[in-house]
């Protein structure tokens, strides 16, 4: 798929990409590498994988990490309860019998190896898995087989396009950085913001798209403990359009009202107040 094209169907998708993921995306198909995007929680890392399966019009599979993944829970698991109900059912049911495809659960990393069309293979947060989980991701990412002791070994029907994403939790190893191509997502500037609030809230308006997306950039600037991201930028431009505000001046106590969208935690919240809110809403135009 030519990089315009890239660019244009990631667009249809709801995902307004700069230059240089778009690159980075169109490089990862090209070369068949992962691609591992870091930045900080709520700038869009998982919807870049959202919408490159919609892009690709094919199957999205994630893998969620977190402290004690295993292989099991990443990979396969055996159906013993059905294996004991066959067993118990005395239907002279062999090591072999039991021990086969029939019985065997697709965890994530099997299944995307498994697709007849190459899928999009999130694996969300590495950093929160452990080092050991780690390495042997290392080894599915750089032969795409996978062995189960009982089958035998499962070699790749499709390699699939593998998306990794790290909020910086934890250093992730040289290995795997050196596996992987790597694109830091930072969070939108003004223009890109405002272009992402048009493409996800139809009849928003330029305008208004862009007056939000200042006060975004401003918001952010202040001592928050929860910076607020994209998904928070969706939200409150959603209530403010529920609300019939096309102006964040109309009514500065109703607009005030809605921030408890932009703001996460009782910290945040003591500290953003009306005066702070009035203040930042002066500078957008």
């Amino acid at each position: 798929m030519p990089l315009s094209e890239l660019s244009e169907k990631l667009a249809k998708a709801g995902y307004v990409a700069d230059s240089e993921l778009a690159m980075a995306l169109f490089i990862m198909d090209m070369l068949q590498r992962p691609l591992l995007l870091e930045g900080e929680a709520g700038v869009g890392k998982t919807e870049v994988a959202i919408a490159l399966a919609k892009a690709h019009g094919t199957e999205l599979i994630r893998l969620q990490c977190y402290e004690g993944l295993d292989r099991s829970d990443a990979l396969y698991e055996w159906n013993y309860q059905r294996q004991l109900l066959a067993i118990q059912a005395g239907d002279k049911v062999t090591e072999d019998d039991i021990f086969s495809e029939k019985y065997l659960l697709e965890r994530p990393l099997l299944k995307s190896i498994r697709q007849p069309r190459p899928p999009i293979l999130l694996v969300d947060e590495i950093d929160r898995a452990d080092e050991e989980f780690e390495a042997f991701l290392l080894e599915l990412l750089s032969d795409f087989q996978v062995t189960v002791p009982e089958l035998g070994t499962i070699t790749a029907t499709s390699i699939p396009r593998v998306v990794l994403t790290s909020n910086g939790t934890r250093e992730i190893s040289d290995a795997l950085r050196r596996r992987c191509l790597y694109h830091y997502v930072d969070f939108p500037g003004v223009d890109r913001e405002a272009a992402i609030l048009q493409a996800r809230l139809p009849g928003i308006g330029a305008g208004f798209a862009t007056q939000i997306a200042f006060a975004l950039e401003k918001i952010r600037k202040e001592e928050l403990r929860k910076v607020p991201g994209v998904a928070e930028t969706l939200d409150w431009a959603a209530a403010l359009m529920g609300l019939e505000i096309r102006d964040l001046h109309a009514d500065p106590e109703l607009v005030f009202s809605t921030m408890m969208c932009l703001v996460k935690t009782q910290e945040d919240k003591s500290r953003f107040t009306p005066e702070v809110a009035q203040r930042i809403l002066g500078k957008v135009a």
